[in-house]
């Protein structure tokens, strides 16, 4: 009896999508992509859908692969719990740099604030 409960409690919903955003502490953005068939034209359509997942440590980085999972209400939208990086981004080292932003320094004379680390 036990054995049953313990695999139903666990046997939660997976699914691996991308890192869109991570600007938020504790929280990063996944989009989960689906392919499915459709029913009348069997044409492939593909569907995105984005999540929001608690990532308790901040590993997780935008362009990375992760694993997430359902798990009980953890705010008004945030659902899913991050299990694992699967794979990290190319430009995980590289800082992207504004060219809009060179632009006003140079126009205006003025310097921005220094941005906050990416995580």
């Amino acid at each position: 009896m036990k054995e049953s409960a313990a695999t139903a409690r666990n046997s939660r919903r997976v699914m691996i999508g991308l890192v869109t955003s991570a600007k938020t502490p504790k929280t990063v953005t996944v989009e989960v992509e689906r392919t499915f068939r459709h029913r009348k034209y069997g044409k492939y359509l593909r569907k995105r859908k984005r999540y929001l997942v608690h990532d308790e440590s901040g590993a997780a980085r935008p362009g990375d692969a992760v694993e997430i999972t359902s798990t009980r209400p953890l705010s008004a939208r945030k659902r899913w719990r991050l299990l694992r990086v699967i794979s990290r981004s190319q430009l995980a080292g590289i800082e992207l740099v504004d060219p809009t932003v060179e632009i006003m320094q140079d126009i205006t004379g003025k310097k921005e604030p220094p941005a906050e680390e990416a995580r």
